[in-house]
């Protein structure tokens, strides 16, 4: 399993909104909150293609990411892999990739994830720790874990 990064222009606004909706569905369901137009409009009003990448497993697009860089944090704001390639591990190479990153910065990550949905089981095994809640989404942080330096210099 290769796992790439593409970027993301305008044009591609309609193909994100869809994976969102695919992947979000089951969880959005659950709560009684799914609705795709909202899903699409909370979408469009806030996507920039300069900081949304593709997610690529060996050249195929199985979902998208998005990493804004906020003040002192970075800020996960999309993590989305659609049904068919989720449980295989896609998630958690993605989700590393964003952690060694922003360890690399001396930078906590936050997110939010739905209530009730399978998402906040997966960042709480990837260490984030809950901040605080709202009416339908849950606000995680995970603290950079600072590489230890090598003597071998």
């Amino acid at each position: 399993m290769k796992l790439t990064f593409e970027s993301t222009a305008h044009s591609d606004a309609e193909t994100l909104v869809r994976m969102r909706i695919a992947a979000m569905r089951e969880s959005l369901e659950r709560i009684g909150r799914f609705d795709p137009q909202r899903a699409r409009d909370r979408f469009i009003s806030s996507f920039d293609p300069s900081l949304c990448k593709f997610i690529l497993i060996d050249g195929v697009s199985v979902g998208f990411v998005v990493v804004r860089r906020a003040e002192n944090h970075l800020a996960l704001d999309h993590l989305y892999v659609v049904p068919e390639h989720q449980g295989k591990g896609i998630g958690s190479s993605v989700l590393g990739s964003v952690l060694q990153d922003a360890d690399t910065q001396l930078l906590t990550v936050k997110l939010g994830a739905l209530r009730d949905s399978d998402s906040n089981r997966f960042y709480q095994r990837h260490g984030f720790v809950k901040e605080g809640e709202a009416e339908w989404d849950i606000y995680y942080a995970r603290t950079p874990v600072p590489r230890q330096r090598s003597d071998h210099a």
